[in-house]
């Protein structure tokens, strides 16, 4: 072993050149550098001559196109030139002011709504075009995406073609004619009051401004007091060429008035407290509802008895349709004296039958009134019935007039 290792120690082996190493290494990679330029010249080239082909082929399809559309350009096309004009024909309207339209509604926006009537470009509908009312947004309007309805062309936008559009116009022409129905049914109509002048008062009706002159107001109210509040209405002229719309509350305060009847059960609200009794407002009507009419029992102070804003029952007393005045009680309804005092409500549910009774006696009454008379005058030929309404004197009565013995006592009406 130690004269091989002497053998091995003996021997020299050159040292490694580092700088042929190197070179040896960048030579393999410009190599592996050079094949890669070639692949990707390959592939470039590749590439080029199919787009070069692409080409051709496009440009000869279209100089193809080109030529038959020169020579002859409607060859196997079922579309004719006549048939384009149909199509045009089906989708032209008539886009002058005041024609009207068919349209859907496909957006919303704050100022208005975009409608698509089937033309060039969509129409445009305001907000002061949606409604005959003020309005703070067309959804107020019932307007939303997707509704299909009739407008009215009132203009057009020069920015960019688009047509105006209006509801308003469709409504407003609607309204007269309502109007113009009322009038002829001759009805009683509530109209809020929204303005006043040295002459009268303005009234909206069916979204329309009517006008109620002071001396066709029943109230003794001043203008500003009648302000935002609400009136019974009748037509006086409806003229929607001169848009003259005049109203009278007297002549709806008489219509109502003369459906009052004696003994009849109204609801009212109390207006205000006077010593001697209270206002009650029946329907736009105010009647007296005397301090002594309340109840049997003594009221010395109204106010511990009713309130102003007080909903109640009352009944008609009397009636004075020339002076406007309405007597009303509360007594007379009454199921027990003192009710309306410890039990207000048990005589607003025995009300009507309380009513019934009070009537009963009345038609008592005049029975007997009348009974009286035929009994002092029978020679008149008359006689009462069982219903208490006069004819011809019959073969069961005597000549000389009724027998009063069974008819009761009038009891305090």
């Amino acid at each position: 072993m130690a004269s091989l290792a002497r053998q091995f120690v003996g021997l020299k082996c050159p040292p490694i050149s580092t700088k042929k190493l190197v070179n040896r290494i960048n030579h393999q990679s410009k190599q592996q550098i050079q094949k890669a330029r070639i692949a990707a010249q390959a592939s470039a080239a590749v590439v080029t001559n199919a787009q070069t082909r692409e080409r051709l082929k496009l440009k000869e399809i279209f100089e193809d196109a080109y030529e038959r559309c020169r020579t002859t350009p409607m060859e196997g096309v079922a579309f004719t030139v006549d048939d384009f004009h149909s199509a045009l024909e089906k989708y032209d309207f008539d886009s002058e002011v005041g024609t009207k339209v068919k349209g859907t509604v496909f957006s919303v926006e704050a100022n208005g709504a975009l409608v698509d009537i089937t033309a060039k470009s969509s129409a445009y509908l305001p907000i002061r075009e949606a409604s005959l009312h003020t309005i703070k947004h067309v959804e107020e309007a019932g307007i939303f995406p997707g509704l299909r309805e009739e407008f009215v062309v009132v203009g057009e936008n020069e920015a960019d073609d688009s047509l105006v559009l209006s509801l308003r116009s469709i409504q407003y022409d609607l309204a007269w004619e309502r109007c113009r129905q009322l009038q002829a049914e001759d009805v009683v109509v509530k109209g809020k009051l929204v303005g006043a002048n040295k002459g009268g008062v303005v009234a909206l009706v069916e979204g329309l401004r009517g006008f109620v002159p002071f001396s066709q107001i029943s109230t003794k109210s001043t203008a500003e007091e009648l302000l935002e509040k609400e009136l019974p209405l009748k037509f006086v002229e409806v003229d929607e060429e001169q848009s003259r719309l005049v109203l009278s509350n007297r002549k709806a305060m008489a219509d109502s008035q003369a459906q009052l009847g004696i003994g009849s059960v109204v609801l009212g609200t109390v207006q205000s407290l006077k010593p001697y009794g209270a206002f009650i407002d029946i329907g736009g009507i105010n009647g007296l509802l005397h301090v002594s009419q309340i109840s049997h029992d003594r009221v010395s102070d109204i106010a511990t008895v009713l309130q102003p804003g007080d909903t109640l029952k009352v009944m008609i007393l009397s009636h004075d349709r020339e002076r406007g005045r309405v007597s009303l009680s509360t007594k007379k309804l009454e199921p027990t004296p003192g009710d309306m005092i410890r039990n207000p409500k048990l005589v607003f549910e025995k009300a009507e039958e309380m009513a019934q009774t009070f009537r009963q006696r009345i038609a008592q009454a005049e029975a007997m009134a009348r009974a009286d008379m035929l009994r002092f005058q029978p020679e008149s030929g008359l006689t009462l019935n069982s219903d208490g309404i006069l004819g011809p004197l019959t073969s069961e009565l005597p000549e000389d007039g009724l027998d009063l013995s069974e008819i009761p006592p009038a009891e305090d009406l």
